[in-house]
């Protein structure tokens, strides 16, 4: 069965991995891997590493995404991340880290893998965990969206001072289970090339994130 190795979240989860839509699920990407093992990202034991590196006791922002690199060797369980040797940047990272510079007024990170993120407590967390390589989107509607909902549901339930920060359509749509009383909800569009100049630009949310666990009296995210 696909679950994280991370057992913080069995509890959490449990009845999701139990749950029809999710055994059917399971044999879609068991077969997909059978098929083409080399062309579905991330690799298997990759996807759930944005659970793995983020247990549920340590978690204190989520970042949402869309979908996995279709580029092979970019993928690698967490979203917007990419490997660490991975040359050129992907647009959308490459987006990301102008604006993390000029909010933080911080150099760039030495490479695109954001692992250093999530064991602050950062669930860097697609809306679909897997794709095929090439094919943006093409692992959509498998079931992997209701999956994620039910992460976001959950986290929503059981847990308040979250920040969630929400880059594009796709990701705001879940901003309706959320309290944003009792959390912070940051949105903007999606930093890709053909919206980031439309709003991404000058959100400030890695300070804004900051500034609210300041607040808290929690440890800044050290991005």
């Amino acid at each position: 069965m696909f679950f994280p190795k991370e057992t913080s979240w069995h509890r959490v989860l449990i009845d999701e991995f139990k749950a029809p839509y999710y055994l059917q699920l399971q044999n879609k990407v068991e077969e997909a891997f059978k098929q083409t093992p080399d062309r579905i990202f991330p690799p298997k034991p990759q996807i759930f590493k944005a659970f793995e590196l983020c247990p549920w006791e340590d978690l204190r922002v989520v970042i949402l995404g869309q979908d996995p690199y279709p580029t092979k060797g970019h993928a690698h369980g967490l979203c917007f991340s990419v490997a660490t040797d991975v040359k050129p940047l992907p647009k959308s990272l490459n987006n990301i880290f102008k604006e993390r510079t000029s909010d933080l007024d911080l150099s760039y990170l030495p490479d695109g893998n954001l692992e250093g993120w999530a064991r602050q407590g950062v669930l860097l967390l697609n809306n679909v965990l897997t794709v095929r390589e090439g094919e943006p989107d093409s692992h959509k509607n498998w079931g992997w969206e209701q999956f994620t909902d039910a992460v976001i549901q959950k986290i929503a339930a059981e847990k308040e001072h979250i920040v969630y920060i929400l880059w594009g359509a796709k990701a705001q749509a879940k901003a309706s289970w959320i309290n944003e009383s009792r959390n912070l909800i940051l949105k903007a569009v999606h930093p890709s090339p053909l919206s980031a100049h439309r709003g991404f630009f000058g959100c400030r949310h890695f300070s804004k994130t900051n500034a609210y666990l300041q607040k808290l009296g929690t440890q800044e995210i050290q991005w």
